[in-house]
């Protein structure tokens, strides 16, 4: 079978500025379906959320998936699925419908999933219940459950106890959900999913990707299990690894501060398994808001199997981030050819930036929303009697934010321009020495919620 099934996913949502948070990588392989036949069936979700679009959409997934079993198991679309596998279909709704039994015709199989009617609420412990009736306990046949679902269980008793009974007879589920259609119970999904769910659980916000999450699944069932397996995963530059676990198979090391790999000799070889392995990241960097962990991801192995896995986001809190100054424009360049100079007119240049530039940032803590807040930022140079000597003095109106609640508010990029000629903190003979200066800052509202007027007194001269 391959590699059935590729996962990557974060323990969290949402962290805060230097917050860290686990990665967790995830793979399932099976041996080959024409050395290993294999009985799988089809339960597919058809309760009345499914109307529409998202049941067209699944509709072509499962016959996809169809079409390349029946290809896998002898070389061919030929209408019939061969070397000793078969496919069964069971939907769903306010109870389960054995649509048909495991068989071998495709054109049966694909006409019991294009008679599905949406309609009713979702009963999951009578679809697992149908679809477990399907097999024979004497096969020796692999066993193979792919449960499609959009919702949470709406009708019928708790699925936990049949799903479980499933894998206890050794049948191997996998779960596909769609979250764009309502929500789904997604550790639901975990809990029926064999383990390691996260290599046996794909969930999409988007009926249009079930054609493909279907196609893959099927593609990596017909596939050999996998062997020489090589996963390097390099994280965005606004993250750094900090810390990786031993994987469940295989071993893994950190190639550098974003980068870890992920090897195994071999996985699903003998018999279906799954393997996971989790390493730590932390926040380094200025990114903030919904930010994708993904750099780069790739997946190799002996058997050339197709693996791709998820970019999941992060929600990075920085509270709010304000830049009053911008940067100046830089001036465009180009050397063509061999040259090895070019000279070019820069245009006129405002010199501003003679000697140093210090750059400060600062965050107001727990400003509430609709105020303004006066800034004024200090600037001395300290010499070396302790005395200060004033560089220079901004002040400036950070504009009200509409957040709910009070927030941190960072204002970025101060900058302040300090000429060597002024230079008091040490040797004027040098520009490298070390300059010391303290910078003070002064901050307060400048709308209030209420009229004041000190003492409501005026004073008048006589």
């Amino acid at each position: 079978m391959g590699v059935t099934n590729s996962n990557k996913e974060l323990n969290t949502a949402r962290i805060d500025c230097g917050g860290s948070f686990k990665i967790k990588l995830s793979l399932a392989a099976a041996p080959d379906i024409t050395s290993n036949p294999t009985d799988i069936v089809l339960i597919l979700d058809r309760s009345g959320s499914m109307a529409g679009s998202p049941l067209e959409n699944l509709k072509v997934g499962a016959k996809a998936f169809i079409d390349i079993i029946d290809e896998a198991t002898d070389g061919s679309q030929n209408g019939q699925i061969g070397f000793g596998s078969h496919i069964g279909i069971v939907s769903f709704a306010d109870t389960a419908t054995q649509d048909t039994q495991l068989i071998t015709s495709v054109a049966d199989l694909k006409d019991a999933v294009d008679a599905l009617d949406a309609g009713g609420r979702t009963n999951h412990e009578d679809a697992f219940t149908k679809a477990l009736d399907l097999f024979d306990p004497a096969s020796a046949n692999a066993k193979v459950m792919v449960m499609f679902t959009d919702g949470v269980t709406t009708a019928g008793g708790d699925p936990d106890p049949v799903a479980t009974a499933a894998k206890a007879q050794g049948i191997i589920v996998y779960c596909i959900g769609l979250s764009g259609n309502g929500g789904i119970d997604e550790q639901a999904l975990r809990d029926w999913a064999s383990d390691p769910d996260s290599a046996y659980v794909a969930i999409t916000p988007d009926e249009e990707e079930l054609k493909e999450l279907f196609e893959n699944l099927a593609r990596n069932i017909a596939k050999p299990g996998a062997t020489d397996i090589v996963i390097t995963d390099k994280v965005a530059s606004c993250f750094r690894v900090t810390g990786i676990s031993s994987p469940t198979k295989g071993t893994a090391n950190m190639v550098d501060p974003t980068t870890v790999q992920w090897k195994i000799n071999e996985l699903g070889v003998m018999q279906s398994e799954g393997a996971s392995f989790e390493f730590t990241v932390e926040h380094i960097g200025t990114c903030s808001g919904t930010v994708t962990v993904n750099e780069s991801i790739t997946y190799e192995d002996a058997e050339d199997n197709t693996v791709t896995f998820p970019s999941p986001t992060v929600e990075v809190d920085c509270g709010i981030v304000i830049c009053p100054e911008s940067c100046t424009d830089p001036a465009e360049i180009s050397v063509s050819g061999c040259s090895d100079a070019v000279e070019i007119d820069a245009g006129d240049i405002c010199m501003d930036g003679l000697g140093r530039i210090v750059q400060l940032d600062v965050t107001l803590r727990n400003v509430c929303p609709h105020k303004r807040v006066a800034l004024a930022v200090l600037l001395n140079e300290v010499d070396a009697l302790g005395n200060e000597h004033k560089r220079g003095l901004k002040t400036m109106t950070v504009p009200a934010h509409t957040r709910e609640g009070c927030r941190n508010v960072t204002v970025r990029c101060l900058n302040f321009v300090l000429p060597e000629d002024l230079d008091v903190s040490g040797s004027t003979g040098s520009i490298c020495n070390t300059r010391n200066f303290k910078v003070r800052f002064i901050a307060h509202y400048i709308d209030n919620e209420f009229e004041y007027r000190c003492c409501d007194v005026v004073l008048r001269r006589t």
